[in-house]
């Protein structure tokens, strides 16, 4: 086992994998870094492992695809993972890795946003997105993480072998923010300088195709985390449109005594049992996401029991 891993999922990023396996070898000289290669057209897996990295490959492309592989191939007592685009200084890393291995704090986010990344970053609508995820996540889940969309990031044992990894690309930020915060692991916002790319280096992020995809994760991911509510939501969403329509209806009713408008009426009772069976489902799905928070606490203690196995382990050698 690991005392420190150092995470870098790449694709494509030769002009800079370099440089960032040179800074993170000097400001963590006890970690093992690994670069995983994802289908990368240039250079990158051989300047990686000429400055000094474990390279791996996995063939499916899309960050959550390598991190699902680096979470599953790796063991170490703390995980730092970072992108490998040279945008995070390596400074601000023996402060992350202390959260996790001092203060056992499951999951430290570097927060860019708190700092620099709103001049660093020449792309508005990316940081009007930011801020957008951001507000969306804090206000659905009641939280207050300080960036969601961070690539970097501090994790514990624990943390990284009970996460399942659903997603297969950028959404795997928000996914692993939003899995911190129901699942109550422990949390922690760092300040972390930012710096655009380098000339050369392109972004693989698009703007408005994985903007949209971030939102629909979130939509999603609140669904399935919080049903009563979603579907409560949807309930009275659909009642009120029905009384929209049924009260014109009821109206002339009183006034004559008939019905004039049948197909109305009939259409308004339809909505109105669909919205009994959206509320009545967000409490049965309710009932089974409780027992799925009770099943991952026992998943917990045993992914907790075979760290302190690892350890020892390692202890007697």
């Amino acid at each position: 086992m690991d005392k420190i891993a150092v995470l870098i999922p790449c694709y494509n990023e030769e002009k800079t994998i370099g440089k960032v396996v040179s800074d993170y070898r000097h400001y963590l000289p006890d970690a093992t870094i690994y670069v995983y290669d994802n289908n990368s057209t240039d250079l990158t897996a051989k300047v990686a492992e000429e400055a000094g990295a474990i390279v791996r490959y996995e063939h499916m492309q899309g960050k959550g695809n390598v991190i699902r592989r680096m979470f599953n191939e790796v063991d170490a007592q703390c995980y730092l993972m970072i992108d490998g685009d040279d945008t995070y200084p390596a400074e601000n890393s023996p402060e992350m890795v202390k959260c996790v291995l001092e203060e056992q704090v499951d999951m430290v986010v570097g927060d860019r946003l708190s700092s620099t990344y709103f001049t660093e970053n020449k792309r508005p609508f990316h940081n009007f997105g930011n801020s957008i995820v951001r507000l969306l996540i804090n206000t659905f889940f009641k939280s207050n993480v300080k960036d969601i969309m961070t690539g970097y990031r501090a994790f514990s044992y624990r943390f990284v072998k009970t996460f399942p990894v659903l997603s297969k690309g950028f959404e795997i930020e928000t996914e692993m923010t939003i899995h911190a915060i129901d699942k109550n692991m422990s949390m922690k916002n760092v300040v972390v300088n930012y710096r655009d790319r380098p000339d050369g280096s392109e972004s693989k992020l698009n703007t408005y195709s994985d903007g949209i995809k971030v939102l629909r994760e979130i939509i999603k991911l609140y669904r399935n985390y919080k049903p009563a509510v979603f579907f409560t939501l949807i309930a009275v969403l659909l009642a009120l449109v029905s009384t929209a329509f049924l009260i014109p209806v009821l109206i002339d009713y009183f006034k004559t005594g008939l019905v004039e408008r049948f197909p109305t009426l009939i259409v308004c009772c339809f909505v109105y049992v669909a919205a009994l069976l959206s509320f009545f489902c967000g409490r049965i799905l309710s009932c089974i996401v409780q027992k799925n928070k009770q099943d991952f606490e026992i998943c917990l203690r045993t992914a907790t029991d075979k760290y302190k196995s690892l350890m020892n382990g390692s202890e007697d050698k």
